[in-house]
């Protein structure tokens, strides 16, 4: 039976494919300081970047994909989770995005263990922006949906950055499920729960009282209080053709209005009754139409030609009884 030993670059023998972890102590450096052209997006996602001989180590390893790898600032006390982006860096150099620096307190040349880790897939994550900037996004749910492209996983306490619109949000992560240091969001099915972002105050809705009257909720009430008092639809006086003068009377428009629109009209009205901000007057009938002995039309009449009288029969006889 082979005995072996663990190096760098070297598997051992004798001993089962699976049966130990990829660790190794890197000198930590920002994205920003990785040669070659600025990678931006980088910073705003959750992959690493390692040397080759990570890479030629994984390999020997029956490491499960994607990777998943723990990352821990030991002088500190700090871990988070990441995935990987490429395998470029410098020997003993690993390249982290700026929010992960940040979460780990590290400083430039710092070292960091790193080690391949298997998480469960996620089920839901509950998130607090630490802004309220975070609500002038139109669709934050969308926003997030393609930041979080960019993210393997998601560890619980971490704040997280993403940049939308030439703007940066951080963004808490308070409580992942299933429960424990971190999940995997890799091809799944990932329910999110916006918590109130921090410095939110909830606006106060007014008390709403109960209106006594119809006018009252119209609001009649306050249109006549904005009328001035002596105020006059028309102003000046006014003179005759003869040059006699005369008086004029302006109408209180306050006055009016309260006439027109009483201010305590009931709500209770009985059933098929209707309000229209006024009182309705019922109109007047003088004539009795039940009345038939009254005479509509009062007068005589004359005609324009007179006709003549008919002789009498008395006056016939006797011009036909003369000789």
């Amino acid at each position: 039976m082979f005995g072996g030993y663990e190096h760098e670059g070297f598997p051992q023998f004798g001993i089962p494919s699976g049966t130990h972890n990829f660790k190794e102590h890197y000198r930590s450096y920002p994205v920003s300081m990785l040669p070659g052209n600025e990678r931006e997006n980088v910073n705003f996602g959750g992959k690493i970047i390692l040397p080759q001989s990570a890479l030629a180590r994984l390999a020997s390893l029956n490491i499960a994909y994607p990777m998943l790898f723990s990352l821990e600032n030991e002088l500190h006390n700090r871990h988070t989770h990441a995935g990987v982006l490429e395998f470029i860096a410098e020997e003993g150099r690993v390249y982290l995005p700026h929010w992960i620096m940040q979460s780990l307190l590290l400083e430039p040349g710092d070292l960091i263990e790193v080690k391949n880790v298997t998480l469960p897939l996620g089920s839901f994550v509950k998130i607090q922006p630490q802004s309220v900037d975070f609500l002038d996004i139109t669709d934050p749910k969308a926003v997030l949906e393609n930041a979080l492209r960019n993210f393997t996983t998601l560890t619980n306490g971490d704040i997280i950055t993403i940049h939308y619109n030439n703007h940066l949000y951080e963004i808490l992560v308070m409580e992942v499920k299933p429960t424990g240091p971190g999940i995997s969001i890799v091809e799944t099915d990932l329910e999110v729960d916006f918590a109130p972002p921090v410095g939110y105050v909830e606006p106060v809705k007014p008390a709403q009282t109960p209106t006594s009257s119809m006018a009252k909720s119209l609001g009649i009430d306050e249109i006549v209080k904005e009328v001035p008092n002596k105020w006059s639809a028309f102003q000046g006086n006014g003179s005759r053709l003869s040059g006699k003068g005369f008086n004029t009377t302006s109408t209180n428009s306050e006055t009016t209005l309260k006439k027109e629109f009483p201010s305590e009209a009931p709500l209770d009205l009985p059933f098929g009754k209707l309000f229209f901000g006024y009182t309705l007057v019922p109109l007047k009938v003088n004539v009795d139409l039940n009345d038939t002995k009254e005479n509509k039309f009062v007068g005589g009449g004359k005609r324009l030609r007179t006709r003549k009288k008919k002789a009498t029969s008395s006056s016939v006889a006797s011009t036909t009884s003369s000789p």
